[in-house]
């Protein structure tokens, strides 16, 4: 058992690089799961957070932490965690612009601030979780 307590709970580069990514075919079509994952997230983090402040936007920006984390693990690369935060921010982009009614879906107050620079925190911040692609950014190609 590791020392770090976040070891245990998200595992190590070694333990994730132990793991067998999934065949190729597999993993597209998570991509494509992650990237509708990542915008039906948005979609409803969009509505649920103003809706019971503050534990809407808690409980968004939790489901927002899940979607982005089970992208990466499932697919097992880091492509698996952009494709769900690129829907994610679709989303977001398309619910922030104003509509020419003077219709909009997320106000200008600080919940929904603060559920959009939490999402991308959110997503960064998973960004650096080690991942099972031996290719991925820092990890060095083990040579047979």
């Amino acid at each position: 058992m590791s020392a770090n307590p976040l070891h245990t709970l998200l595992g190590t580069q070694a333990q994730r690089l132990a793991e067998p990514l999934p065949p190729r075919g597999l993993r597209f079509t998570l991509y494509a799961l992650a990237f509708l994952a990542g915008a039906v997230d948005a979609l409803c983090g969009c509505f649920v957070q103003p809706l019971w402040s503050p534990w809407g936007l808690a409980l968004a920006l939790a489901a927002t932490l899940g979607a982005f984390y089970g992208s990466l693990r499932a697919s097992g690369t880091k492509v698996g965690l952009a494709a769900a935060l690129a829907g994610w921010l679709v989303v977001m982009f398309v619910l922030l612009a104003p509509r020419p009614e003077g219709d909009f879906v997320l106000s200008s107050s600080a919940g929904s601030y603060v559920y959009l620079l939490g999402g991308l925190v959110a997503g960064l911040g998973i960004g650096l979780l080690p991942t099972r692609a031996p290719y991925a950014f820092g990890i060095p190609r083990q040579r047979d």
